[in-house]
């Protein structure tokens, strides 16, 4: 683990979508995938990303344009250099052997792609299967098309695959197929239907949570979810463990602390 930032320069960049572009670096981690890493970009703030690509000595994160640190993320060029340090949380725990399916919901689709990596090369030699199913609104801000050509694809206007949303589509192939385990990340009340539908048909479930987060390891207490700090008890949780957390699906907390209160429709509906 890398417990100070370390300058990287960006290698390389490539545009998944009109809002999110993928920033490669040079950098040897040892990673699992579910965890993250915080990124400085200095005189401005740090914020923590997924990493969407690992390979031996290269590292890559995808970043959707849509605040201020972002937007000046976006502008970065082949040869500028940010701060990287981490990985830090808890990640998926990989069962190559079962029939599992990946759900991901706009950018949490980036926090899933190096578990589809991971699976994709040792599932074949457990005799395992895991089935990618990803949700967004419109056929352009689908991500990865060519690197996972055989996702089921689903989008709230219609425009590409399945029209609905990953949530839909998730529930629909559980009539047509048996899941021993699903993995997921999106908005937190995608999740929330997400655990609510593994619950109901009895699969196993592991879920990465998406909270504001401020130091990356545990101290200051921004992503607080029902006790328990997602950048350290988490971000990956198993169902069981989201069954008690009455904050999940109900309850978050804004970058200022206000703690902000909403009730999710049925995971019926």
């Amino acid at each position: 683990m890398i417990e100070q930032p370390v300058m990287v320069k960006i290698c390389d960049i490539l545009e998944e979508s009109p809002g999110v572009k993928t920033f490669f670096f040079k950098l040897n981690l040892n990673f699992e995938p579910g965890q993250f890493v915080m990124v400085w970009i200095p005189l401005l703030d740090e914020k923590p990303f997924a990493l969407s690509y690992v390979q031996d000595g290269l590292i890559g994160i995808s970043v959707l344009k849509r605040g201020v640190f972002t937007n000046v993320f976006h502008r970065k060029k082949i040869g500028d250099m940010v701060g990287i340090r981490g990985p830090y949380g808890r990640g998926f725990s990989l069962k190559p052997d079962f029939n599992s399916c990946i759900v991901g919901g706009g950018i949490g689709m980036a926090c899933l792609a190096s578990l589809v990596d991971r699976l994709n090369l040792t599932a074949e030699k457990h005799q395992g299967n895991a089935t990618v199913i990803q949700g967004a609104r419109t056929a352009a801000e689908i991500l990865y098309q060519k690197r996972f050509g055989n996702m089921k694809l689903c989008t709230d206007d219609g425009t590409v695959g399945f029209k609905g949303t990953a949530v839909d589509l998730l529930r629909d192939s559980l009539i047509k197929q048996r899941f021993q385990k699903v993995y997921a990340c999106g908005p937190e009340r995608m999740l929330f239907k997400v655990a609510g539908l593994c619950k109901e048909h009895g699969i196993e479930c592991e879920l990465s949570l998406e909270r504001y987060m401020k130091c990356g390891f545990g101290v200051c207490g921004q992503c607080d979810c029902s006790g328990q700090r997602v950048c350290v008890d988490g971000p990956v949780f198993n169902g069981e463990e989201l069954s008690r957390m009455e904050d999940f699906g109900k309850i978050i907390i804004t970058k200022t602390g206000k703690r902000i209160i909403y009730k999710p429709k049925s995971i019926l509906n």
